[in-house]
């Protein structure tokens, strides 16, 4: 999907999400190429609080994102 269609669904994702779903995961807008998206998500878990919607733009090669979530304590 395009990054405008991802957030999109992330926000309906998240507005869906309980409290304590929303503190246990991260949801994130990732590109869909599996090679750029775990190099985004290695850099985004250093420092989760510098990301935002648009973080993961410059990651991706072929415009083609999708909203991921993982573990808040996923290995660092």
């Amino acid at each position: 999907m395009t990054h405008a269609e991802a957030v999109l669904h992330k926000q309906e994702a998240e507005s869906k999400a309980d409290e304590s779903v929303k503190k246990m995961f991260h949801i994130t807008i990732v590109p869909s190429n599996t090679d750029e998206s775990n190099k985004f998500i290695e850099d985004f878990l250093q420092n989760p609080d510098d990301f935002n919607d648009e973080s993961c733009i410059p990651y991706c090669s072929n415009n083609d994102f999708e909203v991921v979530s993982f573990g808040r304590n996923a290995v660092n």
